[in-house]
């Protein structure tokens, strides 16, 4: 008879963050995960560091993560900058880790950058053995080996190895992010069984820690992580269970102030898809330069389009669209895995309220990366004229490019957001007109940026959308470099525009006035526009039926100009045809104004020259009743159908 295993043998995983720490050897590896303030170890992070500071071991680990973590003071990676502790730092974003900053700013350290998603990748890519990461995000920015190959201070481009290659593929160039052994995983769950399963009900954000746990064990490493509640073996639902206990070396217990749910609340279950909050209880933004941008930038918002959010002034786009009430009818996303639902802000950014989803951060990139994003909203710190943005990196502070690089490179369309200036930029609206009160004392719109995070030129070359929104003017990207196309009523356009830029951009005319709504108090009544279908795509000619859709549903006409521009695309579709065609139009939800009710009329006996059959249908009854009597008294055809089906089934008799 086989011997038992002890109950100590199945609880040897369990340890103390001191005990687990100890396992990290001087020279290794170690990753971390998390995301700003969301789902950070800070137990294991307090107990190395504290390890560190008694016994000056271990030194020189090479610290490589995806997202930034921490609260730009003292938590998250804060807890590791010390010299002698760290020796290399590999990251996405370290701008919440200012401890961190001085070691590489005053190269006591190698310091390197990668976009977001490449990190989030190469763990996966690490796991699977494979020599590195290839992608074309980084091409044409600061991370390309042709300019820094991702190398932040002068002791990495003297000392420091090259990580990143520039290689062909099928005469298509790409980088290549070669992968490395990770010694240490340090992850964070909600809820591990004695065996190592470990279950993330409670977390906002699953992350990389998947990929991360599978790195560090198939390089022969130890994985470690911090939970918040222990559960005997056999005892967690086994489809919950993300991290299994395979994976899992140490198991950490962290005292409740150590697991907060992000760095600014300790739990919220909007966060983690426990419930869902009614999403008018949150208050609207106050009107300000930030609410100008966003709602000048939330109307290039289009229906059922999946968008991203940056951090920082794009969130404001969010908040405009809840208050708009038209947050219902767009899939807001976040880089490290949220879908739907509003994304959050500040120390809670990368989480989101009432999401309708959560999957991994590099399946997120990989959905990105692949141009799933119809729109992205970014900051932009610095521009100039080939309309390059530097979100990374000014004077001696960087702070590193997060998910920008691979979001801005990828998505169909890209809108970058910011103050016109910056630096006690004080504005304010008096009867719809902005006045600059006080201007920035730093001018944003420069010659030439500092660091290359999005490459202008790259973007154009490839025909991408690129809108530059600020709160008194709205470039455009051209071939040709920035286009000024709008103006902020109440602006001079020498004074407080060209006067306040480096370069001069291309002006083809008078730019048009930003819209009024944007200045006012009241919500702009954004809804209606979104939904708002243009006339040339309600008018469809399908060769292969030779049936004519015209599709006026939710329509209002409330001009005779409307009428004439209907009159002029039917002409110009049906026209050039040469023969008659089946006509079925769509009248649900259509008005217009009574005293057009003629005009249209006579519309539409005119377009009867290109029908060889017409129906047409609306579920509304008094519509039906109406037109029907205008027709009858010019003795066309009265009759509309209750629904497509019948008038499909008129039109073939």
């Amino acid at each position: 008879m086989l011997p038992q295993p002890s109950n100590h043998a199945r609880k040897g995983k369990v340890v103390s963050a001191e005990e687990a720490v100890r396992i990290i050897r001087s020279g290794d590896t170690i990753a971390t995960d998390g995301f700003v303030g969301a789902c950070f170890a800070e137990e294991i992070a307090i107990a190395l560091e504290n390890h560190f500071l008694a016994t000056g071991s271990p030194r020189n680990l090479t610290l490589v993560y995806a997202a930034g973590q921490g609260d730009g003071k003292d938590r998250g990676l804060n807890h590791l900058g010390h010299e002698g502790l760290i020796g290399t730092v590999i990251g996405g974003h370290i701008g919440l880790a200012p401890k961190l900053q001085r070691l590489i700013r005053e190269n006591l350290i190698f310091g390197y950058n990668m976009p977001q998603g490449v990190v989030a990748h190469l763990f996966r890519d690490v796991a699977a053995g494979k020599p590195g990461t290839i992608t074309r995000v980084g091409l044409g920015t600061f991370i390309d080996p042709r300019n820094d190959g991702g190398k932040l201070n002068q002791k990495t481009f003297k000392e420091g190895k090259d990580i990143i290659e520039l290689m062909q593929i099928g005469g298509q160039e790409y980088l290549l992010y070669k992968t490395f052994p990770i010694h240490v995983a340090i992850i964070r769950g909600t809820t591990a069984d004695t065996d190592g399963n470990v279950s993330m009900e409670k977390e906002p954000l699953t992350l990389e820690a998947l990929a991360m746990a599978m790195a560090a064990k198939n390089s022969g490493g130890f994985v470690i992580v911090q939970v918040e509640r222990i559960a005997d073996r056999g005892t967690l639902n086994s489809r919950q269970v993300k991290i299994p206990g395979i994976l899992v070396d140490c198991i950490v217990l962290a005292p409740p102030e150590h697991h907060w749910q992000t760095f600014a609340d300790r739990y919220n279950p909007s966060f983690s898809g426990e419930v869902k909050i009614p999403m008018q209880s949150i208050a609207p933004m106050e009107l300000s330069p930030r609410k100008i941008i966003a709602r000048r930038a939330a109307f290039e918002l289009t229906p059922n389009s999946v968008v991203n959010l940056g951090i920082g002034m794009p969130e404001g786009v969010a908040s405009v669209a809840n208050e708009e009430k038209v947050i219902e009818y767009l899939t807001l996303t976040t880089e490290p895995g949220t879908i739907g639902g509003m994304p959050n802000g500040g120390l809670n950014f990368g989480t989101a309220t009432n999401m309708d989803c959560l999957i991994d951060q590099p399946y997120q990139f990989d959905f990105y990366d692949g141009g799933g994003l119809d729109t992205a909203f970014l900051g932009a710190a610095e521009v100039d004229e080939e309309g390059n943005v530097n979100v990374s990196k000014f004077g001696p502070r960087f702070v590193g490019p997060g998910g920008f690089i691979n979001i801005s490179q990828n998505a169909k369309k890209v809108v970058f957001v910011g103050t016109f200036t910056a630096g006690n930029l004080q504005v304010s609206i008096t009867k719809g007109m902005l006045s600059i009160d006080q201007e920035g004392k730093e001018k944003k719109f420069i010659k030439q940026v500092e660091q290359k995070t999005f490459s202008g030129r790259y973007a154009a070359q490839n025909h991408k959308p690129v809108l530059y929104v600020t709160e008194r003017c709205v470039f455009n990207l051209t071939q040709e470099g920035m286009e000024l196309i709008e103006i902020a009523p109440g602006i001079d356009l020498q004074k407080n525009i060209l006067d306040q830029m480096a370069f001069r951009p291309i002006i083809k005319g008078k730019p048009k006035l930003m819209d009024a709504r944007i200045f006012a108090t009241e919500p702009m009544g954004l809804k209606n526009e979104l939904l708002t279908v243009p006339l040339e795509e309600r008018l469809i000619y399908n060769a292969q039926e030779n049936i004519f859709f015209v599709n006026f549903e939710n329509m209002c006409i409330r001009s005779r100009g409307e009428i004439e521009k209907i009159r002029s695309l039917i002409t110009q579709i049906l026209g050039p045809l040469h023969k008659k065609v089946q006509a079925i139009i769509n009248y649900d939800n259509f008005n217009i104004l009574p005293d057009l009710v003629d005009d249209y009329t006579d519309l539409i006996n005119d377009a009867l020259q290109y029908y060889e059959g017409v129906t047409r249908y609306t579920t509304r009854a008094f519509l039906r009743m109406k037109m029907g009597d205008e027709l009858e008294k010019r003795h066309l055809a009265p009759y509309i159908y209750a629904s497509p089906e019948e008038a499909h089934q008129a039109l073939k008799k």
